[in-house]
């Protein structure tokens, strides 16, 4: 395959600033296969490069071309890197961003914003999940709730906005990136355990300007009974993605709060654990589909949504944490089909494939000790999967452990800063009933049938998201430090690296001067580490660290 270059933009006369903003902006993945423009590589969300050099036939001969370290170590690295044009910019722990140079791991620039104090003290401490690149800037979302704009040359500020009241909001913080949306750059925060309303907000992007937000807490006494709205959660905490054709942003929501106990929130709480569209320019609603109704689990809809063509039609899949892959009409959201991705999810007996309508309901008894399946990570953590278009499969790393929870009220008013919106008053993570320790897998599935093609099981759950290229490769680590490449058609281990410490980060592929590099965040972190202990002991322990790490074939 020949190895593209950066396609340049003409200047035309008269038009300054027109051509400013056409130069500036990130050409699209589909003309720049060198590049991974954006977190997800395209609007259509597949985490696939198509880049072949490295392939099935000599991936075994991959070496590190170079490695990074941010200084930092607190979380890990949890960031999925942008390339373009041979720089990477990407953001570790405490929202420092490194601009970086693609064939030699040089620094071109760092940046780090000074912090409210209060963000160290947040349940969301330091965790810091990426940037965006376009118009010639570089997005962050903070630590603190501001939006900030960064020279994509130099790494100085632009400009910078304060989007919530980040003293009195619990969980009003960005630990994901800001996302591009034509001029509108738009993203949710983060809380959707936490006593707030979840918003999603819409800036000028070449000045920060303020120009929508849309709250994901539906004004609606039928929806939220009384004042149970006000601290309702639904919290748009992970990226979207955006439909240039129809102007559309597509975003999943969060669970409501208080998670478990919903006596005080009998209604189906829109917009809580829902596929949202929104129109780019003013943040209008043009349709939505709720996946779980008065969610009483924690079973976000916040997960990567893709597009993928099926007979004709574009359709949306999308894993929801209850362990049910919606696969969606992406003109209206209307249901196509939903699948059970989760071997064991107890909270439902199914759920109708061409409503979407959930059937058996279990819902959480208050001062009844339950055991729900899965837990409150989901039947997988926030990670992405990936989508290979030459093998059609869809591959995602998959656990299986649950929660023993005996629901109880809370009152939100006497949580601390970090406190969480359970409504509980024991929550333990489990294995599965009958199991000694949780398990875990790699799956290759159709996304549309879930029909499974292949599986790897996995003694430690594989945190990361997972990355598939047109090499016919996919690629995947484990908590414990161990990145492998496996045929994509088959599942065959065709190559590993021990990296010392485990993933949490999305790892992608780009080129520079015609090489292929496999580009692997690592240093294992977060949240959802702690909380899976007590279903896989063997995480306890595991060493820390943060390192960007570079492949690239023998010369």
């Amino acid at each position: 395959m020949k190895l593209l270059g950066l396609k340049k933009s003409k200047l035309v006369a008269g038009c300054l600033l027109g051509a400013v903003s056409m130069l500036s902006v990130a050409v699209s993945a589909a003309d720049n296969p060198n590049d991974w423009p954006e977190y997800l590589r395209d609007s259509k969300g597949w985490r696939y490069s198509p880049l072949e050099q490295i392939n099935k036939d000599n991936v075994s001969k991959l070496k590190v071309a170079w490695i990074h370290q941010p200084g930092d170590i607190q979380m890990g690295l949890q960031a999925t890197p942008i390339a373009i044009d041979g720089v990477l910019y990407y953001v570790a722990a405490n929202n420092n961003v490194f601009a970086v140079d693609g064939k030699t791991g040089k620094t071109l620039w760092h940046y780090q914003p000074e912090l409210d104090p209060l963000a160290a003290e947040s349940f969301w401490a330091a965790q810091s999940r990426g940037v965006s690149v376009g118009h010639g800037m570089v997005y962050l979302g903070t630590l603190d709730g501001r939006y900030i704009a960064l020279d994509q040359k130099t790494g100085k500020v632009k400009w910078e906005t304060q989007m919530t009241d980040f003293q009195n909001c619990q969980g009003c913080n960005f630990s994901f990136p800001p996302q591009l949306a034509g001029n509108i750059l738009y993203s949710g925060h983060t809380g959707g355990d936490q006593p707030q309303q979840g918003k999603i907000f819409g800036v000028n992007a070449l000045t920060g300007e303020k120009v929508w937000t849309f709250n994901a807490i539906k004004d609606d006494p039928k929806s939220w009974p009384g004042d149970s709205g006000k601290v309702g959660g639904s919290g748009a905490w992970t990226v979207g993605v955006y439909d240039a054709k129809t102007d559309t942003i597509l975003i999943g929501t969060s669970n409501a709060a208080p998670d478990f106990y919903s006596e005080g929130r009998k209604g189906d709480n829109l917009y809580t654990a829902t596929i949202l569209a929104l129109e780019g320019k003013t943040g209008k609603l043009k349709w939505h589909h709720q996946e779980v109704p008065n969610d009483s689990w924690d079973y976000d809809s916040a997960y990567e949504i893709m597009t993928i063509e099926h007979k004709g039609k574009e359709l949306l899949v999308h894993l929801n944490k209850g362990g049910y892959v919606s696969v969606l009409d992406k003109a209206t959201g209307k249901p196509f089909n939903v699948w059970k991705f989760a071997k064991l999810a107890n909270w439902v007996d199914s759920i109708d494939p061409k409503t979407g309508k959930l059937i058996g309901r279990k819902d959480p008894v208050p001062g009844q000790e339950d055991i729900f399946c899965p837990s409150v990570l989901g039947a997988r953590s926030w990670n992405q999967a990936a989508y290979n278009p030459k093998t059609k499969l869809w591959y995602s790393n998959g656990w299986e452990f649950c929660n023993r929870v005996v629901p109880a009220a809370q009152d939100p008013e006497k949580l601390g800063w970090a406190g969480v919106y359970f409504g509980v008053s024991k929550l333990e993570l489990i294995p599965p009933p009958g199991e000694e320790v949780g398990s875990s897998r790699l799956d290759a599935r159709d996304p549309i049938t879930g029909e499974l093609k292949w599986t790897i099981d996995y003694p430690v759950p594989g945190m990361g998201s997972v990355l598939t290229t047109g090499g016919g490769l996919v690629f995947n680590g484990d908590a414990t430090g161990i990145f492998k490449a496996y045929d994509a058609e088959n599942g065959k281990e065709l190559w590993n690296f021990n990296a010392g410490s485990g993933f949490r980060s999305g790892p992608i592929s780009y080129a520079v001067d015609g090489k292929q590099y496999i580009l692997v965040p690592s240093g294992l972190g977060g949240l959802a580490l702690g909380f899976a202990t007590g279903a896989f002991p063997s995480l306890v322990g595991l060493p820390g660290g943060a390192a960007l790490i570079a492949f690239t074939l023998e010369d």
